[in-house]
């Protein structure tokens, strides 16, 4: 099919051809990084914590008043919590993952040194720490138990001096690239703490502050009383994690009757909560992408047949002079992939320049080019589509009609 008739009526028809371009253009630019956004909505849904999340249940609670002795009320809590059927380990911890406050603090990997190497969140917990969070272990050891303390409220982080620590693979990444990690030394304060063991992945409590360092994070051999953070975790098989749930509820009640339960949740309860902002966002992306095709897709079938009620004689004379049905829709249809060419490619330069405005007001990363052809093949497929059934009815006209219509 030649190319010049249909440049030829696009000339003659400059506003109408100009407006469907425009609205390809802007439909392309606009899909193009809402697809963007949705894809790394869903990646953030979907990144693991590097924590037996199938199997954790958290019951988050605080006291009335002050307790004389908190961290024994919590071996006593403990002790509870690892009678009931079905609880393998349990144990208290001042943060958990995916919750919206965090324990952070800043890591030198030398004693003079004036600016911060990473920052890091602290995990605390007492011996059961490791085995109940379900962490994997990629090189080194556990704590073991002769390394905990006790946290000490009276002195906070004053008299906490822990010898040896497990940290991520990202903080060894980035406090001693090249190195496995295991027999360096970090500082928090004047200090050291050694590198003991390695997990793959744990991530911070707040993920969405910590853009870069969202898996910076290290276990402390320092076990903390229910009081700091109010965090009891129970890892259990999937199966019982409801029922195991409620007989911890009644453990706690039982043992302490100046506390309030907060918090009892199975772990997949935190994930949705904490990612609910970025669902609603997602799916609303994906209405808003839905709206604007089926709008694209409107404006391309309205125009078709005003073009096919305008272009009738036309069509009639070509049809006689022996036009067959099928040049007919493939003429209509190549027009129109003309025309979304056109659109696809301006809406190109626009969707990086919306990226452009998105990354500078919004910290927004690049778009990949590769969301570049997606769009250009959605649009493509939607043009072909809109206009098949305004060419069609263009092609079934009988010649003598046609040419008798005008």
């Amino acid at each position: 099919m030649e190319i010049r008739p249909i440049l030829s009526t696009l000339r003659r028809h400059k506003t109408a051809a100009a407006l469907i371009v425009l609205q390809v253009a802007v439909t392309c630019a606009i899909i193009c990084n809402a697809v963007f956004l949705i894809a790394g909505r869903i990646e953030a849904i979907s990144r693991p914590t590097g924590i037996d999340e199938a199997g954790i249940v958290r019951i988050q609670l605080t006291g009335i008043g002050q307790d004389v002795n908190p961290m024994a009320v919590t071996r006593e809590d403990l002790a509870a919590l690892r009678a009931i059927p079905g609880v393998i380990h349990a144990t208290s911890v001042n943060q958990v993952p995916l919750v919206n406050s965090s324990w952070n603090t800043s890591v030198t990997t030398a004693p003079d040194q004036v600016l911060p190497t990473l920052s890091t969140t602290m995990y605390m917990g007492g011996p059961e720490l490791f085995e109940t969070l379900g962490l994997e272990l990629v090189a080194g050891r556990m704590l073991s138990a002769d390394e905990f303390e006790d946290y000490d409220e009276e002195e906070g982080f004053r008299g906490i001096t822990p010898g040896a620590a497990v940290v991520t693979r990202s903080f060894v990444e980035r406090a001693f690239p090249g190195s496995d990690g295991i027999g360096e030394v970090f500082y928090f304060s004047e200090d050291p703490i050694r590198v003991v063991g390695v997990v793959d992945t744990l991530v911070r409590p707040n993920l969405k502050s910590w853009a870069g360092q969202a898996g910076h994070s290290v276990l402390l051999p320092v076990a903390v009383p229910y009081t700091m953070g109010g965090n009891y975790l129970i890892r259990t098989t999937p199966e019982r994690r409801a029922e195991v749930l409620d007989a911890a509820v009644r453990v706690l009640k039982e043992n302490g009757g100046n506390r309030i339960i907060l918090e009892q949740q199975i772990y997949d309860e935190i994930r949705q909560d904490y990612y609910a902002q970025d669902r609603s966002m997602a799916w609303l992306l994906a209405a808003v992408i839905v709206a604007l095709l089926v709008v694209t897709a409107l404006g391309i079938v309205g125009l078709a047949s005003f073009w096919v009620q305008q272009r009738t004689k036309q069509i009639g004379v070509r049809r006689a002079l022996g036009a067959t049905r099928g040049q007919i829709l493939r003429y209509f249809q190549a027009e129109n992939f003309i025309l979304a060419t056109i659109g696809i490619v301006i809406g190109m330069l626009l969707a990086f320049g919306l990226n452009q405005m998105l990354m500078e007001r919004y910290e927004l990363s690049r778009l990949p080019l590769v969301y570049l052809p997606v769009g250009a093949v959605a649009l493509w497929l939607l043009g072909q589509l809109a206009v098949f059934w305004p060419a069609r009815r263009a092609a079934s006209v009988p010649p003598a009609v046609a040419t008798r219509s005008v």
